[in-house]
């Protein structure tokens, strides 16, 4: 039968206990094994004044900043109501039932504050990757390296000629960010071409049409890994030109030895990182075997022999050509890294095979890099079994970016400017070194009580 609706009286006293409704399975749970924060307030003391309210503790919005990374969450006014509702992410940041959560507004006062100022999202991830070093899952024998094109917060057509520069009224943190940066090789120096187009709003971000479609604004993300088990040992933030990727590639390498004494026997990557330069550095400077596909343009389109069809004697110093004759050279450098090797000009005026060779020239001429002997050996290791492991190895980077892209929805930036880029990829790599660790290292086997 139907009667009066009846009113439910709230419980006087509840026992409810947050720990408790947190999975067991949860990736929060198995995460939180893993991040260490409890230097964090001592090194950013000097950040903070002893005057005006109570600053909110920066461990506090660690934490909330590793739930946005590690879940997709990329709106900071979202993942402070995520916060406020989510019983999970209360209990990984500590906040208990009725902890009030910061307002959004906090994460950009700090975020281009306190944090950018103690760098404190590189030690971040450097304390993150050095739990993975303490785990085992860092070999340190083997390294990957490659770079991705994220697209920068701003808006394709609003770009404007590359010739003009930027307007005089332009203003804001991420155009003062790019004046800083005009002598950085990984930003402003690493090319004298001037762009296509500019963006007002992020002057830093390159023009760049390397997908094949729509140009758009871009960075790149540089990622040094260990192939053992695809942990990231080091990440850049450059602009979305070669030059600076290699550029960052010697950076992350030399900052793994000098910061982890992490000095890998072998380093594998494509054919960006296979200039005769950057060969050399690897091999003549570190003593790191290059796993790299040679970046050549050697081979001539015009029928006459290219330089492979040429015989280097390694004691004698001197070239063959396919006559047999003898080419020499006198030690000066071209460019100051290439040396010519040069043929007789009466071999070639006999020589049967001139049109083949030299036909407009009174003598053939041979160019090799000083780092050519690097190139050789990147080119020996290619024809190996050796070689065709690490075209397979070197996939792990991509899959990485594949997973920023698509899982952590890290395709597009959502803070401008070279410091806006460095702090979004430091957060994303810490975010997937953690998700690595929780995955690779089990939770503990309950205790019978």
């Amino acid at each position: 039968m139907m009667g009066p609706r009846q009113i439910e009286q709230g419980v006087l006293f509840y026992n409810f206990s947050l720990d408790a409704h947190v999975p067991a399975d949860h990736l929060l749970r198995s995460i939180d094994r893993f991040v260490e924060l409890s230097e964090l307030r001592r090194e950013l003391a000097p950040f903070y004044s002893s005057l005006g309210r109570p600053s909110v503790a920066p461990e506090l919005m660690i934490r909330m900043l590793i739930i946005g990374y590690c879940f997709g969450i990329r709106s900071e006014r979202r993942l402070c109501e995520e916060v406020h509702l989510n019983l999970a992410y209360r209990w990984f940041c500590r906040l208990g039932l009725d902890g009030d959560v910061p307002d959004h507004s906090t994460f950009s006062k700090n975020r281009h504050g306190r944090f950018r100022e103690s760098d404190l999202l590189r030690r971040v991830f450097e304390t993150v990757l050095q739990r993975c070093i303490r785990e085992g899952l860092v070999g340190g024998e083997a390294f990957a390296i490659d770079a991705s094109l994220i697209k920068a917060d701003a808006n394709r057509q609003k770009g404007i000629e590359g010739e003009r520069g930027l307007p005089p009224e332009a203003a804001g943190r991420a155009v003062k960010e790019y004046m800083a940066v005009l002598d950085d090789e990984a930003f402003g120096a690493a090319t004298d071409v001037v762009p296509k187009f500019v963006s007002p709003a992020d002057p830093a971000a390159r023009w760049t049409g390397a997908h094949g479609g729509q140009a758009f604004f871009a960075y790149s993300t540089n990622y040094l890994i260990d192939v053992d088990n695809a942990i990231i040992v080091d990440v850049e933030a450059t602009t979305a030109i070669r030059q600076a990727e290699v550029l960052a590639a010697k950076r992350m390498i030399e900052r793994s030895l000098d910061r982890f004494d992490l000095y890998p026997a072998r380093l594998l990557g494509d054919s960006a990182y296979g200039s005769a330069e950057m060969l050399g550095w690897l091999v003549y400077e570190h003593g790191i075997e290059p796993h790299v596909t040679v970046f050549d343009k050697s081979t001539r389109q015009d029928g006459t022999f290219s330089r492979d069809d040429f015989t280097y004697d390694h004691v004698g110093d001197v070239y063959y050509c396919p006559a047999g004759k003898m080419l020499t050279t006198t030690g000066s450098t071209v460019d100051e890294a290439t040396l010519r090797y040069r043929a007789s000009k009466y071999d070639c005026q006999a020589c049967r095979l001139k049109g083949r060779c030299c036909p407009k020239e009174p003598a053939r001429y041979v160019p090799r890099s000083i780092y050519e002997g690097a190139r050789d050996m990147a080119r020996q290791i290619a024809s190996s079994w050796q070689g065709r492991t690490a075209r397979r190895l070197r996939k792990k980077v991509e899959m990485l970016f594949a997973h920023l892209k698509r899982i952590l929805k890290l395709d597009r930036l959502r803070l401008r400017g070279p410091n806006g880029a460095r702090d979004e990829f430091l957060l994303a790599a810490t975010a997937q070194n953690l998700r690595k660790l929780a995955k690779l290292i089990p939770m503990p086997s309950p205790q019978p009580a």
